[in-house]
């Protein structure tokens, strides 16, 4: 890597948020093979920091990175967390959590109160927030269009029954308003689905297991995946490369396999189960008539299934990395053919 070409070097200040995450810690792991020494990694007060251990008795790193704990929702926190940073990556956010009101709190709130220390230190370069697939609508997209980083976003994110997506679709917002009201240097980077040892699921895209059976509903469609590795490496690029402000970033691997492939190499190399391949109109009766029935039991049955999330998921579509390669010099160095083996291996060690 060029350093001359980077907009920070190698001494300067570095802020990873949700350090001790999936994601998060390969990001660190990546900066610091990249030669970066003064990377400041924030962890809840409850967050796990095993996985720090490695770096710590490894002398080549142990002097690369700082680890502190911290809560975004307290100003103050945010404020220790940036202070002296010229590049954040934003990957700390609530996950795992149906309520709108808590994925909200942890996600839009958490980014507001990081947003406010961050443009008052007088020093921040590049703001990284780390969005998600999941903001992306493809009601009024023609079947044939790809999904790249000009397509719409979900403009009634509640109204899909997903407090993920509802909050992602938020803190995006949050960000482009920072950027054009207080001069916000900021990337948004949307990654599809991260997969790789330690996330050991078949993903909602391939289907559900809410009715006693698999059923099978992406078909032939491709899932968007990213091995994490390669994932981390686009996200440290989007980071500190010059000339980029304001942009947005999909990352995506090549070679995507189908969601029918995934399952059949899954079964074959994992664990084989039963599944019922459900076509992509029926999927789609489903989701409206369940989406129907939640409406009429006013609430007691939850619209979890419903039309905006069967266009966001399992509507036939391709997706592009042309922009993230052109504009990053960004290729995935683990192949997908590769990726997934490293996957699967680690499904069967894990027992899943």
């Amino acid at each position: 890597m060029d350093a001359n070409r980077l907009i920070i070097n190698e001494h300067e200040g570095i802020l990873v948020t949700g350090a001790s995450g999936f994601i998060g810690i390969k990001v660190v792991e990546q900066l610091i093979q990249k030669g970066f020494k003064n990377v400041r990694c924030l962890v809840r007060p409850s967050g796990n920091i095993k996985q720090f251990e490695r770096l710590k008795d490894d002398p080549q790193t142990r002097n690369q990175f700082e680890l502190i704990r911290g809560d975004l929702l307290v100003q103050e926190d945010c404020r220790a967390a940036v202070r002296g940073v010229s590049v954040i990556y934003h990957l700390a956010a609530g996950t795992g959590t149906k309520s709108y009101a808590d994925a909200f709190l942890n996600s839009v709130v958490t980014t507001r109160n990081l947003l406010d220390a961050a443009v008052g230190n007088g020093c921040l370069r590049r703001f990284v927030n780390v969005s998600s697939f999941a903001v992306y609508t493809n009601r009024n997209k023609r079947r044939t269009q790809i999904l790249d980083e000009t397509c719409p976003t979900e403009d009634e994110p509640a109204l899909r029954s997903d407090a993920y997506c509802f909050a992602k679709r938020r803190q995006d917002d949050l960000v482009i308003r920072y950027g054009k009201e207080r001069g916000l240097p900021y990337v948004l980077i949307r990654p599809g689905v991260v997969y790789g040892p330690g996330k050991e699921r078949i993903h909602g895209r391939v289907g559900i297991n809410s009715f006693g059976v698999f059923l099978h509903l992406g078909g032939g469609n491709p899932i968007p995946f990213t091995y994490v590795e390669n994932c981390a490496e686009a996200m440290v690029l989007a980071g500190i490369t010059p000339g980029i402000e304001k942009e947005v970033f999909n990352i995506v691997d090549d070679d995507l396999p189908s969601s029918r492939k995934f399952l059949r190499m899954y079964k074959r190399q994992v664990r084989d189960f039963r599944s019922v391949y459900v076509p992509h109109f029926g999927s789609y009766i489903l989701c409206f008539l369940w989406e129907k029935f939640a409406s009429w039991s006013q609430g007691q049955l939850p619209p979890i299934y419903n039309r905006r999330a069967w266009f966001a998921y399992w509507k036939r579509t391709a997706y592009s990395n042309e922009k993230i390669k052109r504009m990053l010099q960004w290729t995935p160095k683990i192949s997908t053919a590769d990726a997934l083996q490293l996957f699967f291996a680690s499904c069967r060690e894990r027992g899943v």
